[in-house]
């Protein structure tokens, strides 16, 4: 605890930034996928009436549903339209500048949709929806990359683990603000779905104050001065020199002058190979280990439990409380136990809990107490998911990649993410219309093959530098046969010098 304080009073400028690109980050993200079913039967219902309004005739209920379907899908779509573009702006017109920008585009998109009842106009919530998605979308790749830029190597595995933290708590705002005693009511419904502007503008008045990332000043401006200034203002006094020495080598490694790699490029580099690997098990595991079919089955599953109607919505929020709480744990105990402990752990407890959860389920009409048991399940599958994968994902992910292949490689984890979520939308009901409880076998089996890719194949990043973590991936791009030509970083890294 006494460390902790210290480090409080040291790093204040560190965790005062961590704040600020929470709020406009990953927040943000976590708010527009919570929120947005908490309106639906009011949208609904302004839909038909403006329609009426407009052509004297009321729309057919399955018309109607296809514009809400709409309305809740093309958020994905700007997501990925926002993370495509998110690496070329990124390298040219770095991360803070591009942050910054995207709390407009959220600025917009809120008011579009505060004024969209008073304009009776349901395309106004339908682009608004659309730009949140490309503002998440840039928001998702750059805040991860950036705090875990602007970290020491001893707390990069707690920095890179708020982005879960503060995406789970963006989660639960919706979930709280979206009760109808509070926006969820008829009458307030556009306010509720423009209050995450609030969250632009505190970080668009904020985030000139804080610098540019010391790698970024380092390796891509190569401003030895500006990095300097920048380390002692987020990290306070002291001897930061073998930080600054560990940026200087992956400055050596990545070439002076040398421009990014696009997306091709790093998918063709045989020197990434198995962190391609690597981030493509992590992300699709992320999409299909069940959570998204945990928050579907649950209502169903109080319901059955005899919750009373009105109490599952707060009976939810416990949900969303437990996913936020445990994300915070995991921020603590992930520079301590290491990325891969708890990727393991996760991954292992969450599969046992779903093949339990899934005997439950298929018994809970021949004994009356599984309903209870299930409900007891759910809550610890979002405990394990919480505290393994949801905040040891992102930390991988950001420290597997040096800094001038990172654009790049987020471009690819938001493709792989805004296509996954879509996906699984529109396939998921079909599929638990077919399966029913069985459909989490699915999922039992996806987490049980990650488990077994990242017990062989990932090394421990844990107060490791990005050089020392590229060795140990050299082991497995390269093999034995080709390590010494590669350690020094000179022939193979002559090859980032290629363009399409």
């Amino acid at each position: 605890m006494a460390t902790f304080f210290s480090d409080l009073v040291q790093f204040r400028g560190l965790f005062q930034m961590i704040l600020v690109l929470g709020i406009g980050g990953s927040f943000p993200y976590g708010f527009h996928i919570s929120v947005i079913n908490y309106p639906s039967v009011h949208i609904r219902k302004f839909i038909n009436e403006t329609w009426i309004e407009r052509h004297g005739s009321p729309l057919h209920p399955e018309t109607i549903m296809l514009l809400w379907s709409f309305i809740v899908s093309v958020y994905g779509i700007g997501g990925l339209l926002g993370s495509l573009c998110c690496g070329y702006l990124t390298t040219k017109y770095r991360k803070k500048k591009c942050q910054m920008g995207t709390n407009l585009i959220m600025l917009v998109a809120a008011l579009l949709m505060a004024f969209s009842k008073t304009a009776k106009s349901f395309e106004m919530i339908l682009v608004g929806r659309f730009l949140y998605g490309i503002g998440a979308g840039f928001s998702l790749n750059i805040h991860p990359q950036y705090v875990g830029e602007i970290s020491p190597k001893r707390l990069r595995g707690f920095t890179n683990s708020t982005v879960a933290v503060f995406l789970t708590l963006g989660k639960l705002t919706g979930q709280v603000v979206g009760l109808r005693e509070i926006l969820g009511s008829e009458a307030l419904w556009p306010w509720l779905l423009a209050s995450s502007g609030l969250s632009a503008v505190v970080q668009l008045v904020t985030l000139p104050f804080f610098p540019d990332s010391p790698s970024y000043l380092l390796i891509q401006k190569g401003n030895e001065e500006a990095c300097r200034k920048a380390i002692r203002k987020l990290w306070g006094e002291g001897d930061h020199q073998a930080e600054i020495d560990d940026i200087m080598k992956e400055k050596a490694a990545a070439l002076t002058g040398t421009k990014a790699l696009r997306v091709l490029e790093v998918l063709k580099e045989r020197s990434l190979r198995w962190q391609l690997y690597i981030l493509l098990t992590l992300m699709t595991t992320l999409q299909l280990c069940g959570i998204n079919a945990i928050y579907f089955y649950s209502f169903e599953v109080f319901h059955t439990a005899k919750f009373e109607e009105y109490l599952i919505p707060y009976v939810s929020l416990g949900i969303g409380l437990c996913e936020w709480l445990s994300s915070i744990l995991c921020s603590t105990l992930i520079d301590r136990f290491g990325r891969k402990v708890l990727l393991l752990g996760g991954y292992t407890l969450m599969c046992s809990v779903l093949a339990l959860l899934t005997m439950t389920l298929s018994l809970q009409h021949q004994f009356f107490w599984m309903h209870y048991f299930s409900v007891i399940l759910i809550f610890l599958f979002v405990v394990f998911y919480g505290i393994g994968p949801s905040g040891a994902t992102v930390s991988v992910m950001v420290e597997i990649f040096s800094q001038s292949f990172r654009p790049s490689a987020f471009m690819i984890v938001g493709c792989i993410n805004w296509t996954g979520l879509f996906v699984l939308g529109m396939i998921f009901p079909a599929i638990v219309d077919n399966l029913g409880a069985f459909c989490f076998l699915i999922f039992v089996g996806i987490l049980a093959l990650s488990a077994l890719v990242i017990y062989l194949y990932l090394p421990e990043t844990k107060g490791k530098s990005i050089m020392e973590i590229k060795a140990e991936f050299n082991k497995l791009n390269f093999g034995k046969r080709d390590i010494s030509a590669t350690e020094n970083n000179l022939p193979k890294e002559q090859l980032f010098c290629t363009k399409l």
